[in-house]
This record gives structure tokens, sequence and C-alpha cells, in this order.
């Protein structure tokens, strides 16, 4: 018993793609939605961006962030996290003597 493949025609390829490429929405999500496979979706975004190189990259397509901008970000988050604690203890610390 053989089972059939489903065919779609190129406008709905099309269109499926240009659904993927323009929305936030992972293409998972939007494949259930229109109902095919998360797999030949993405196949078919692949085939897309193979054929436009010179298309504007998604967030996921973009490369790593410059030195300079990781350093400053673990700086902050570094000057964050002692902020937290000091204020966690600066609140303990009145409200033991608040008893």
């Amino acid at each position: 018993m053989t089972t059939r493949r489903k065919t779609y025609d190129a406008a709905f390829r099309e269109e499926s793609v240009r659904l993927v490429l323009s929305s936030d929405r992972p293409v998972k999500q939007i494949a259930q939605e229109i109902g095919v496979k998360e797999s030949t979706l993405g196949n078919w975004v692949h085939k897309s961006r193979d054929k436009q190189p010179d298309a504007p990259a998604q967030a996921e397509d973009r490369g790593p962030v410059a030195w300079d901008e990781h350093q400053k970000a673990l700086a902050e988050n570094a000057r964050l996290k002692a902020e937290v604690e000091f204020l966690g203890k600066v609140s303990a610390f009145f409200a033991a003597k608040q008893k």
C-alpha cells in the first residue's frame, strides 16, 4: 500500500515562504497553520533563500555580536547582579532592624 505525496502549486509555496520571511513566528507554527509539514516548509524557505542570496537576512541569520558589545553586556550584567545582591542584603538588614 503506497501513499501519495501531496503536491502544492508554486503560488502556494511562494506565499507560504513570504509568510515565513515576513513574520517573526517560527516555521513550525506557520506550517501547522497552513497544514504543511514543518520540514517541507523549511525546505521551501531554504530554497527561496538560495535563489535570492541578496535578500535581507532574518534575525537568526545575523552574525554574532561584536566583541566590544559582548564585553559591555557582560559588564552591565555583572553590575546589575551586584546591585541585586546588595539590595537583597540591605532589605534583609532593614527587615531585621524593624523587628
